[in-house]
C-alpha cells in the first residue's frame, strides 16, 4: 500500500492511497470535518466521515498529474512507469501545485 498525506493550503486535510490491489481511498482527516470553516478539497469529494473508493485514480488527484513532455522527463529522471499515475503524483504534488493542495508522500 502507497499513501500520501493531503494537505489544503498546508493543512492536513485528509489521507489518500492506493491498495494493494490498485484501488484507491480517500478519507478526510477527523480534525478537518469537524472545523465547519473547512472547505471541502473538491466538488467531487465532499466532507464527509465516510472514505471514499475508487478503482481508479480521482479524477481530481488524476488533474494533478504533469502531461506530455513533462510527464515522460520526469518518468525518466525518477524511473517511474508512465503507467503509474499515483507514483507520478506522490513525486510531483508535494511541491509546487495548481491550486492549495498538495499530496506528500508517507515513507
Amino acid at each position: 500500500m502507497r499513501s500520501g498525506q493531503v494537505l489544503y493550503k498546508n493543512e492536513l486535510a485528509g489521507m489518500l492511497s492506493q491498495l494493494d490491489n490498485g484501488s484507491f481511498n480517500f478519507s478526510y482527516d477527523e480534525q478537518w470535518i469537524k472545523d465547519s470553516n473547512k472547505p471541502s478539497i473538491s466538488l467531487t469529494l465532499p466532507k464527509s466521515k465516510i472514505a471514499f473508493q475508487s478503482a481508479t485514480l480521482f479524477p481530481f488527484f488524476f488533474n494533478l498529474i504533469p502531461e506530455g513532455v513533462n510527464k515522460r522527463l520526469l518518468c525518466s529522471k525518477k524511473r517511474i512507469d508512465l503507467d503509474d499515475y499515483f507514483g507520478i503524483l506522490l513525486e510531483v504534488a508535494g511541491g509546487d501545485t495548481i491550486g492549495a493542495v498538495k499530496i506528500i508522500k508517507m515513507k
